[in-house]
């Protein structure tokens, strides 16, 4: 079985500084540690959508831009069949590991109130690049999955 995800990679400006949102996984029987909002898309659920619902339930924040989402296209016949195309800002596959997953990372602003726990998530806060780039680099501190990721992240805005 191959998981599918849509995962956030929020950013906002704060006191003329970049941060990006990150959040602690609280999963029962899993190690708690760093990651970026999202997670496992719905069958036949629209990848922006499960984006959004999954920043919703992890966070209480609501995404209001994606970047690129204005270039989405959406074609369907008479029969039903109905097929989604997006760019998003970056994916993954892992190679090797526990589970097989595939996922889409988008570049997002969102508002609201961050929730003190969601939906097997607590303590999102908000960090900077340089903070962000210890976490990731320190020991078992920050998601294996969304290493990759955050690094891509981070190359792109240096």
């Amino acid at each position: 079985m191959i998981y599918v995800n849509a995962r956030a990679i929020i950013q906002r400006v704060s006191n003329n500084e970049e941060q990006v949102l990150v959040q602690i996984r609280d999963k029962p029987g899993e190690k708690n540690w760093y990651e970026l909002p999202g997670g496992q898309i719905e069958p036949f659920e629209p990848l922006l959508e499960a984006l959004k619902r999954e920043v919703r339930e992890e966070t209480g924040l609501e995404i209001v831009s994606i970047t690129g989402e204005e270039k989405r296209v959406v074609t369907s016949n008479e029969g039903g069949f109905t097929v989604e195309c997006l760019k998003p800002f970056a994916c993954y596959q892992t190679l090797r590991g526990p589970v097989d997953s595939l996922g889409l990372y988008f570049l997002c602003e969102a508002q609201g109130n961050l929730t003190r726990e969601g939906d097997f998530a607590k303590e999102a806060k908000w960090i900077n690049k340089n903070d962000l780039m210890k976490l990731i680099m320190s020991d078992g501190q920050f998601s294996d999955i969304d290493k990759a990721g955050v690094q891509f992240y981070l190359d792109y805005k240096n």
